[in-house]
């Protein structure tokens, strides 16, 4: 009797066991994405997927809605999906959203692809810096050879990308193709009709309804989902996310190298102020950082160092204007080039160049008029400004009535005389010699003397 318990007792465990190795408990964490793909996106999504597996938690949706973003993050993303042991389900939503480019891509790699009706998908076709592959900034110019080999290797690696993406997951790889080479979009329904997609839901709950008692695969092992009482926990973006979110925007990089530079140049021109040199030292960091994690031309960052080191250096040398303004032109040039991609959400406004432009200039002919100002200006200290001043006589030397002291632009002097002198009386400087001054008798002095 006792065996025969000891044998169903150690059945049980093992059916335990094996049940246990396929079913997935645990919460849903459900993240979001709502704009530009970027640096921040790849962190976000990186590092929340490390503590959903850390957590126990059986699935993470990705709720998208993107125009596209940086090919780097995009695959940055999909290595950490494909590898992840938590499958990862995105969700285009809500209606009106839309996994255009990069998203497409990251739609194909998802374990589950859902889409809310009135979304929709596609327009995958990789761009650089000037336009579409295979185009030209000038539409009557004709492309290179060059370029159009450039464009076509682009094209053909991305198709073999997302063609690869699609039969892992086993979606549609033709359309995957066509999203690519053709730009083609799809609605919601369509891209379920051709199994571009896997699920179409109306909203979250309804998508975890649709999910519950599938078994899917993540990095080997099959799960059973439970989805449909499984607690739906939001991670939102946090502080870190949101500030590489902003400082990795082109613009506002450019801003902050800005900021930095003339934060320093302020703290130059005026030592020991302090806070021109926190904050501009800051920024200046801050900007760089934000340039090393974006697709940059190295010759647009060269220009604008140029072009920086010059409107500076307008500030220190007498050139009236011809290395400050040579400066702003190098600038423009540089950052007009500065980012190498069209990607959506990762251009500089040439609007924002211009007024960074018009500033650089004014502040340069704020430099150049106090300049002018300056060389104007009487001199007031120094010989000039010293020799024919009139002082005081503070003491005479008890054994050479000659000689004496004089108090002369905050400072005690030696002083001597053709005359004798006295205490209290009036000289005129004639010259300086070294540390004597040689000073002759004056009458009082009359208002208006110096």
């Amino acid at each position: 009797m006792i065996t025969r318990c000891c044998r169903g007792l150690l059945l049980l465990l093992l059916l335990g066991l094996a049940a246990a190795g396929h079913a997935a408990p645990g919460s849903i964490w459900v993240l979001g994405i709502d704009d530009a793909i970027g640096p921040a996106s790849a962190d976000y999504l990186l590092r929340n997927l490390e503590q959903a597996k850390a957590q126990g938690a059986q699935l993470v949706v990705l709720r998208l809605d993107t125009p596209g973003g940086l090919d780097s993050a995009m695959r940055q993303m999909i290595k950490a999906i494909l590898a992840s042991p938590v499958p990862v389900v995105s969700f285009v939503a809500p209606s009106g959203a839309r996994a255009a480019s990069a998203g497409t891509y990251i739609l194909y790699a998802s374990h589950v692809a859902a889409m809310a009706p009135g979304t929709n998908l596609g327009a995958a076709t990789p761009v650089q810096i000037g336009g579409l592959p295979g185009t030209s900034k000038d539409d009557k110019a004709k492309p290179s050879d060059e370029e159009q080999t450039l464009a076509r290797k682009q094209v053909n690696d991305a198709t073999a990308y997302i063609r690869g993406l699609a039969q892992l997951r086993g979606r549609n790889a033709d359309w995957a193709e066509r999203a690519v080479r053709e730009a083609v979009s799809l609605p919601a329904s369509e891209a379920l009709r051709l199994h571009v997609i896997d699920q179409v839901a109306n909203d979250l709950p309804d998508l975890m309804r649709q999910l519950d008692g599938k078994t899917l695969v993540a990095a080997g092992q099959p799960l059973l989902l439970q989805t449909r009482d499984a607690a739906l926990i939001e991670h939102l973006p946090d502080w870190r996310t949101r500030l590489l979110a902003v400082i990795t925007n082109p613009s506002v990089a450019l801003i902050l190298i800005m900021i930095g530079v003339y934060g320093l140049l302020f703290e130059f021109m005026n030592p020991g102020s302090a806070l021109g040199g926190v904050v501009g030292g800051i920024c200046l960091l801050l900007g760089l950082y934000a340039l090393q994690l974006l697709p940059v031309s190295f010759a647009g960052v060269a220009l604008i160092l140029l072009g920086i080191a010059f409107m500076i250096a307008e500030a220190f040398l007498p050139s009236f204007g011809v290395v400050g303004f040579g400066g702003i032109a190098a600038f423009v040039a540089g950052a007009v080039i500065l980012i190498d991609t069209d990607a959506p959400g990762f251009g500089i406004p040439l609007v924002l160049i211009g007024t960074l432009a018009v500033l650089s200039a004014l502040l340069i002919g704020g430099v150049l008029g106090m300049a002018i100002k300056a060389r104007r200006r009487v001199l007031v200290s120094g010989d000039a400004g010293l020799v024919g001043s009139l002082v005081t006589v503070t003491q005479v030397m008890a054994d050479n009535p000659f000689c004496g002291s004089v108090q002369a632009q905050g400072e005690q002097w030696q002083v001597q005389c053709a005359t004798p002198l006295q205490a209290g009386q009036n000289v005129r400087v004639m010259a300086r010699h070294g540390v004597m001054l040689e000073v002759s008798a004056a009458a009082p002095a009359a208002q208006g003397d110096r």
